[in-house]
């Protein structure tokens, strides 16, 4: 997937310093207000929770996107643990730049590292197992790149970014289409007329439908939905490695191991960004 990074800042950037409307004069008035020419500043960001940080490559691009003459010096890395009082990276060049690039680069930081953060503790529950943890679309609308890059940060792996790089059967589509074999079959009809070859994942909510698949085949991977861990351990001894595997649904940090123990090879949680909140940043002069 291409995405455009510069573009998705510019567009935060833009928020924080136009009147849409075009009733007000645009640009920071308050730093403008204090700072008529060019001032000299240093400040620092500011770790204030436990956990992993994520966003200092993306507060790099921001930092050269505000102004290029900004220095920023990086202390911590994304990916490392961090502590209250830790400094993530300081930044010196014009006062106005600085203050300009702060609600921005706090605003993607404390979402990116929260987001890593509990990704890493679903990571570190189902260590050794083989179960790899999977993010899902339940994304902030135009934040998802930046939401997946900090799963990607905690360990854990992107499921399809949208709609157009996996072909994916939930229960709606299978039962628009008038059930699962149909379903397939009209995948595998359309991949040939379209030329395509996408991956294809059966969303299944039973071991009766489990056995459609399997008898159907023509997929890649198989997710068995808001099934308890016995009943998933018998449908991962169904499928015997001929397919790919995943659990979905009602899975949380108490449970996953249970899950992960049942052999199943992807473990799919939304609550990895629908649910991370922020963790506390600040940016300080010093």
């Amino acid at each position: 997937m291409h995405y455009d990074i510069q573009a998705a800042v510019n567009a935060a950037l833009r928020e924080d310093v136009e009147d849409f409307t075009g009733r007000i004069p645009t640009g920071d008035h308050s730093a403008l207000a204090c700072f008529s020419r060019y001032a000299e500043a240093k400040a620092r960001l500011l770790c204030k929770a436990e956990g992993i940080i994520a966003g200092v490559e993306l507060a790099e691009i921001i930092c050269r996107q505000v102004d290029p003459a900004l220095s920023i010096q990086k202390k911590m890395n994304d990916g490392d643990a961090m502590h209250p009082g830790d400094v993530a990276f300081t930044l010196q060049g014009d006062a106005k730049s600085i203050l300009r690039a702060e609600r921005v680069i706090l605003n993607y930081m404390q979402r990116m590292s929260a987001i890593a953060t509990l990704t890493r503790r679903y990571v570190d529950a189902v260590a050794g197992t083989g179960a790899r943890i999977l993010d899902t679309r339940k994304t902030t609308p135009g934040f998802r790149y930046f939401e997946k890059w900090a799963v990607r940060i905690g360990g854990g792996f992107n499921h399809r970014m949208g709609l157009y790089d996996m072909i994916m059967l939930k229960d709606n589509h299978i039962d628009f289409c008038g059930g699962i074999e149909k379903a397939i079959l009209a995948v595998e009809q359309y991949q040939l007329r379209m030329g395509l070859q996408l991956p294809v994942e059966v969303e299944t909510r039973n071991l009766h439908e489990v056995e459609q698949v399997l008898r159907t085949g023509k997929v890649t991977r198989i997710m068995f939905d808001n099934f308890d861990p016995h009943t998933m351990k018998q449908a991962v001894a169904m499928v015997a490695g001929r397919f790919e595997t995943e659990a979905s649904g009602g899975i949380n940090l108490h449970n996953v191991r249970s899950y992960a123990e049942t052999g199943v090879d992807f473990i799919s949680v939304g609550a990895l960004t629908h649910s991370a909140g922020s963790l506390d940043m600040s940016l300080k002069a010093f």
